[in-house]
Formats: structure tokens, sequence, C-alpha cells
């Protein structure tokens, strides 16, 4: 984990040397109602969450009439029609995102149209967050790029190709960046979560901060990338699952979020190192490691043999169990009493 490089999102330094950012994300969960959005504003606040992720859906800009007759996978009307009952109208979208910094954390959301950008720019977002749907929308990438504010990128349903793309457009226009391994199956089984992929990703783009964006239903796949490297995690975030928005099957809650926080936290410090014993670990190795020890008295000039020598604890001779063969046959230099941990001094 030799990465030095990090994104900076509001103050919030994102990258292998910090712990890792866990993304809350509202998205559509709030199924438009602006009171039920800041209810789970203040669920995501006391799970002690840093950034809250939005999604702007201003949907005659992103939909033709034809995604009337498209219905999603996990759902049973058309996504025209669900994304149209949960969008916020800028008015309470700027409202959420007020009320997301009273409390102290980071708004970003994901437009999914260039008029749902321009409204985010509008807003004066520190950040855009890219669906994975948009990941290979150059277009729109090239549009959010001009505006020179870091990017998260979500690259489910892509490949190294078609990314490649969109962290060239980025590059171009010198826009810090971070990329997100994603599966788009809501939830995500875990056969499917693929860490192979994701860090398929981080060799094929060196210089970018990488992560998960995760829709399986528990914390286990977030954890295991941290473990793999992922400076973040993103998870859909309810206030309690009980309600009846489009995400909240994959969603976490406020005791969820916490163990995530917690946890990748956790997990993130057990990272790197090299096997060699630590300076910490001296004070276990006194009395750990068997040293040549004397197991009968061994007169001067006497043959050491495996009858008047062997191992034993605690560390405290100096020659080591490894040693031991390199001894035998050759002669005691003094008299040793028995139960005597031997030095290089006592030998011929």
């Amino acid at each position: 984990m030799s990465r030095n490089n990090y994104v900076d999102i509001a103050g919030r330094k994102i990258g292998q040397n910090f712990p890792p950012l866990v993304i809350a994300e509202i998205g559509i969960n709030h199924e438009g109602n602006l009171k039920v959005a800041f209810e789970m504003v203040n669920a995501a606040k006391r799970a002690g969450v840093e950034v809250v992720k939005h999604q702007t859906h201003i949907v005659e800009d992103e939909m033709t009439g034809a995604a009337k007759k498209i219905i999603p996978g996990n759902a049973d009307v058309s996504i025209y029609e669900i994304m149209d009952r949960c969008s916020l109208n800028e008015e309470d979208e700027s409202k959420l995102k007020n009320y997301v910094e009273s409390k102290g954390m980071i708004f970003i959301s994901t437009p999914f149209s260039k008029a749902a950008a321009d409204r985010l720019e509008k807003m004066n977002v520190p950040a855009y967050k890219i669906g994975s749907g948009e990941c290979n929308n150059y277009p729109l990438l090239e549009h959010i790029a001009q505006f020179g504010k870091p990017v998260i990128l979500s690259t489910g349903m892509n490949t190294i190709e078609s990314v490649l793309k969109a962290v060239q457009i980025f590059d171009k226009a010198n826009v810090p960046l971070a990329i997100l391994h994603t599966t788009n199956l809501y939830p995500t089984p875990p056969k499917l979560v693929r860490y192979g992929a994701m860090q398929e990703l981080s060799e094929a783009f060196p210089n970018q901060v990488f992560g998960l964006s995760d829709h399986t239903t528990s914390n286990h796949a977030c954890f295991g990338a941290v473990a793999l490297g992922a400076s973040i995690l993103e998870r859909h975030f309810t206030d309690h699952k009980q309600r009846k928005g489009p995400d909240i099957v994959c969603s976490m809650d406020e005791n969820d979020c916490k163990e995530l926080i917690k946890g990748s936290n956790l997990i993130w410090q057990m990272r790197g190192g090299t096997k060699q014993p630590t300076e910490e670990e001296q004070v276990t190795i006194n009395f750990a490691f068997a040293t040549v020890v004397s197991i009968n008295t061994i007169d001067k000039g006497e043959l050491f043999t495996k009858q008047n020598l062997w191992v034993k604890r605690p560390g405290v001779g100096e020659i080591l169990a490894k040693d031991f063969n390199e001894i035998l046959g050759r002669k005691a230099a003094i008299t040793i009493e028995k139960d005597t941990h031997l030095n290089w001094s006592n030998i011929e």
C-alpha cells in the first residue's frame, strides 16, 4: 500500500493514508418527501457519517417518454414513474443540502442529466458523484469535468476500456478523481461482488483513489474491500428498514452504518506492514522464544550432545533454537551448571 495520492473533498482527505470514507447514500429513499429526508439526515448524523449523498433527478431532462415503459428489476412500475415520484425540486434539494451542512456533514449528489449537474453547480456542491449508468455518458462527464471539482466515479456495468475513457476526460480537465467498483444489482448476491474487479481497477488506474459502492445487504463486502485497500465505501442509507423507498432492500440503517464506520477504521489500521518482528513484540520475544540450555551439568571440554543440551524458554540466552544443531559436537569452554542458558562464549 504505497499509494500517497488522495482526493480532498471539503477538507476531508480521502486515500490510503487516511481512514476510509463511508458515504451514506440517502439517494431517493425519501420517496420525494423532504421531511423523511431530514429524518434520514438526523440518523446519519447520529451514526457518525461525514458525507451524505443524494441523487439529483430532473426527469424531463434525464429521460425520454420511452422510459415510461421500462420497469427496473427491483420494481413493478416504470423507471420514469419512480424517478418522478422520488425526485426533489430545486428548492427542496437546496434545503436538504443546507440541512446536511447545518449538521456538520458534507453534502454531495449524483446528477443524472446536464440540468441536474447545472443545478448542483448553482448550489455550489464541493464534489460530484457519478453513477455507474453515467460512467460511459462521456458528454455528461465532459460537462461535469469543466466545473473542476473532485469527482467520485462509480463503474458498475463497465469495462476497463470504457472506464479509461472516463478517466481520461477528468485527467484532461485536471479533476481529482476517485473510482468505485460497483455491481448494479439491488441487492447484489455475494458471488457477484467481485473483489477481483475492484483490484483490476486499482491496478489499471494506480494514480486514482479507489473503493467500493456496495449494494449487498450487509457490511461484509465493504469490510473486505477495506482489507484490500479501498479508501471509499458507499452504501444506501435509511433511518429504518421499514421504509418503502426503492433502495431500502440494500440500505444500511443507523446501527449498520455506525458499525461500518467503526469496523472499516479498525481494518484500515490493520493494513500494510512487512513480515518481521515489530519493536513492540520484543517484550513477548523475551519469554516466548526458546534458547539453548543445559539439561545436565556439562564439564569443561565435554562435547555438547542431545543428552546434555536442549532448547527452552524464556529467550534470555544468546543462542537461539535455530542454531541448536550447529553446537552439537562442539566442546564446552567452561563447566556449565544444569539449567543454564548458554552464551557463545561458553563454546570452544
